[in-house]
Parts: structure tokens; sequence; C-alpha cells
């Protein structure tokens, strides 16, 4: 009876051994995940839509979870700044263009680029063709063409930056320009007096597109990418002493953001991403949503050629050169130092 009682004894302390073994050993994903993680907020550039696809999928399909992230995503808008944020402490990540990160890093600003999530930029110019056509045409073409347009301009805005580039690439002088200082209102573009309106090709250019296919035009864009003109958009970044104090953090986030890009964008997954946005976009059809998402695929992924999230610093260093000829920076950026290593 004794000898029973101590093999049942160390059968029962065997199995407790197991056990506490089967605890120290490799965690599984998410309990890995969820012991180098802490509670983040996260800024967006602009409101809820297309652009923000992949970061709205993350929040509603539970990609923050399963990375054992806890994050607060905040829509952005006119009136919000990532990179004020950021600096206060109120964010830990935020999503801003690259013109946004010049500006605030050569005055100081402490910022880390993590990825670049758009490949192409979205800002382009669009034009009814029964105006005018500006298809096909080569610089010395357009050169010759631009002079006799009236060109929409928001003054202080990236589109200056980029336009101005493009003007400066086909040797123009800016006093030859018709520019016509832009507000919210399309009136002016829907009457004419504007023949070249500033947009983003994949949400604004799509509903004004729609809307001229109605009145029986058809839509064009000029698209500054197409003369050589690269300006970096949208780029995930958070900053270096954030990034210094809580790394395994940051490179989650990362992957977790770059993943749920992937699988936004994914042909068989469209349905229920449009699904997602027309919670956030009541005023735009299923159909319009679907069209806006295609149009962000393909400046997401420029057409199957880079991974998403690339970060192409050449583009960052022509856009770096840009602002600081056109003395929207002060002091030259050395921009390999902006990106996560």
């Amino acid at each position: 009876m004794l000898r029973k009682r101590k093999r049942i004894g160390l059968l029962a302390l065997f199995c407790l051994f197991t056990l506490l073994a089967a605890g120290c050993g490799s965690p599984t994903k998410n309990e890995e995940t969820a012991q180098s993680s802490t509670p983040v907020s996260y800024r967006l550039k602009w409101l809820f839509n297309a652009s923000t696809a992949g970061d709205l999928w993350a929040k509603e399909k539970g990609l923050f979870a399963n990375y054992g992230l806890k994050v607060t995503v905040k829509e952005g808008g006119a009136e919000q700044d990532a990179i004020e944020e950021l600096e206060l402490g109120r964010v830990q990540f935020g999503v801003a263009s690259a013109d946004q990160v010049l500006r605030a890093v050569s005055r100081g600003a402490d910022v880390l680029v993590l990825a670049q999530i758009f490949q192409i930029n979205p800002l382009q110019w669009i034009y009814m063709k029964s105006r005018v056509d500006l298809e096909g045409l080569d610089k010395g073409a357009l050169k010759q063409k631009l002079p006799h347009l009236t060109v929409g301009i928001t003054y202080g805005g990236n589109d200056e930056a980029i336009f101005m580039a493009l003007v400066k690439s086909l040797g123009l002088e800016p006093e030859s320009l018709n520019i016509y200082a832009i507000t919210y209102d399309y009136t002016p573009f829907w009457k004419g007096e504007v023949d070249l309106w500033p947009c983003y090709r994949n949400t604004q250019g799509i509903t004004l597109s729609e809307k001229m296919k109605e009145m029986g035009d058809k839509p064009g864009f000029l698209n500054p990418a197409d003369y050589g003109i690269s300006f970096v958009a949208n780029s995930l970044i958070t900053t270096k002493r954030f990034a210094k104090r809580h790394p395994e953090t940051v490179k989650l986030f990362t992957k977790c953001i770059l993943e749920a890009w992937h699988q936004a964008l994914m042909p068989e997954n469209r349905k229920e991403m449009v699904s997602i946005l027309e919670r956030y976009e009541k005023t735009i059809s299923p159909s319009s949503i679907s069209k806006q998402l295609e149009a962000t695929r393909e400046l997401v992924t420029d057409h199957g050629q880079r991974e998403i999230g690339y970060i192409d610093q050449n583009a960052w260093a022509q856009t770096e050169d840009v602002m600081f000829q056109q003395g929207l920076i002060k002091k030259r950026v050395d921009v390999t130092k902006l990106f996560m290593k």
C-alpha cells in the first residue's frame, strides 16, 4: 500500500513538472506579442476612407489583438497633426506625408519612418477631356500646354510643392502660369474656370470621375510621377525615442499594419473590405467604394512591382531636394537617418 502511494505521489510530481516545463517553453504567437507590447494610440492622416483601408482592416478584423497589441485608432483630418501629437506623447504611431515629415525634422522634430504606405502618390490633377486632353504628352508638349491652362493649387499644401517641382522640371517659370487658389468648393472646376484640379486619385478622383461620366464627359489625370516627379505620400511613423524604449512594440505594430494592408487589398477580401468602409463612408455607394479600393491597391502595391511598405529612399531624397530648392525647408535633411534600420 505504501509503495502504491509513493508511485502515485511520484506520478503526480512528474505531471506537475511536465506542466511547469510546458509553461516555461516557447510561447504561442499571441503570448509572445502580448509580453512585448504596450497600449498605444495611432493617429491617421485623414478621415476614414479607402486610403485607410489597411488601418481599418487591422482595427475591425482583430489583427491588433492577434499581435497582442492594444491600439486606439484615431481618425485624422485637416485639424489633426500626427507629428505634433507624437512629440507631445499623445500618440505613439501616426501617418504623415513626406513633406510633413521633412518640414518637422528640419525644425528638429524626432521622427522615425517605419514604412511607406503609398508607392505612387495619389495626389494628381483631374481634368475634363472635353476641355483639354493631356494624355500621352511628353515633357515638351506639356511645357507648351500648361501656360494656356488654369491650374488649381492649395497654397501651403503638398500639391503646391509637387506642382512647382513639375513646373521647374519642365523649365517653366511660375509667373508664366495661371494659378487659381482653391478651397473645398468644386464650383470653379465645374464651371470651367479651373482646368486642372488637384485631388486624390483613389478617393476624390473616383467621385469626380463618376460625376463627369453622368455629365457625358470623360476624366483625365495629370500625374507628376509620369514626368519624373516622385514625391512621397503617406508613411507610417513613430519617434526614435519611442522605438528605442519599445523596440518590440514598434516591430510588431509595423508588421501588423503591413499585414493588414496586404489582407485589405486582396481581391478575395474586396467584398468584406467594402462592407467595412460602408460603415464609415455612408454617403458613397458600395460600387464607388469598390472602385476606390482598386485604385488604392494600384497605388499601394505599385501594380505589384514592390512589396507593401517598401521605402523608396531615392524618392525621399528627391522630395527633400525639391522642398529645399523651393524654400519649403530652411536646412537640409539627411533622409538616410529617417528610416528604421
